[in-house]
């Protein structure tokens, strides 16, 4: 009971340098990332992450950590990576690597994604009908061995034109199901497929709950993120 009491009470706002240690401790409790190479700043409750680490999967797990840490509001990833010389791949080696595993995602539409890469940079593009696909294809390749970034330039476009009316009231329907605490206090604006969501949360998870359901919801072209979080 005292334990559930003191869940509920309310968390003072954390300074720059409390946020900071925060972040440094996140990371180091996440067993993918490499806390040691990675600086930390933090002005406004802005957090800048800087460094160097070993893969793109790391990089985006450290920003994952930032953003965990209750009273980030937005994180800055200015994080280098640097392949070690045991995960050097060729970009025909790291071209096949991503065709392969695209195919075998279940949730890719891999016959419409095309990639290229260079240096080990992997450009995705194509068009797919929902943005959650578009995110499991970016996701499918991130974690390769050689992959030194991943930039997403998948379209996405739903195979039938679905109303904007339509469309709210799904993401409407999806976010009260995931958050129902904040469903009040988010606001969707939807013109032809394309989404807006303004309004507050009260944690990062809960944000991307919001965004989540906004992505897979069918007709979805885009989403803008405008969500304020507030403690």
């Amino acid at each position: 009971m005292a334990l559930a009491s003191a869940m509920h009470r309310v968390r003072p706002m954390r300074t720059d340098s409390e946020l900071q240690q925060a972040v440094l401790r996140e990371l180091s409790w996440d067993s993918r990332v490499r806390e040691t190479d990675v600086g930390v700043r933090v002005t406004g409750g802005v957090v800048a992450l800087t460094g160097t680490l070993g893969s793109w999967a790391e990089r985006v797990a450290a920003q994952e950590a930032a953003h965990r840490v209750a009273g980030v509001q937005d994180v800055a990833n200015d994080i280098v990576v640097k392949l070690p010389n045991d995960r050097h791949k060729t970009d025909i080696e790291l071209a096949h690597a991503v065709r392969t595993t695209l195919q075998w995602d279940v949730l890719v539409p891999d016959e419409r994604i095309q990639s290229t890469v260079t240096q080990g940079v992997v450009t995705l593009t194509g068009d797919v009908d929902f943005g959650s696909q578009r995110e499991d294809a970016e996701n499918a390749v991130r974690n390769l061995a050689g992959v030194r970034e991943v930039l997403n330039d998948i379209r996405t476009k739903p195979a039938h034109e679905v109303k904007s009316v339509d469309v709210k009231t799904a993401i409407a329907e999806a976010l009260a199901r995931r958050t129902t605490r904040e469903v009040n206090h988010i606001n969707l604006e939807v013109e032809e497929g394309r989404v807006r969501l303004t309004g507050v949360v009260h944690s990062w998870a809960e944000r991307r709950a919001a965004l989540g359901a906004a992505k897979a919801t069918r007709g979805v072209l885009s989403v803008v993120d405008h969500l304020r979080i507030e403690l």
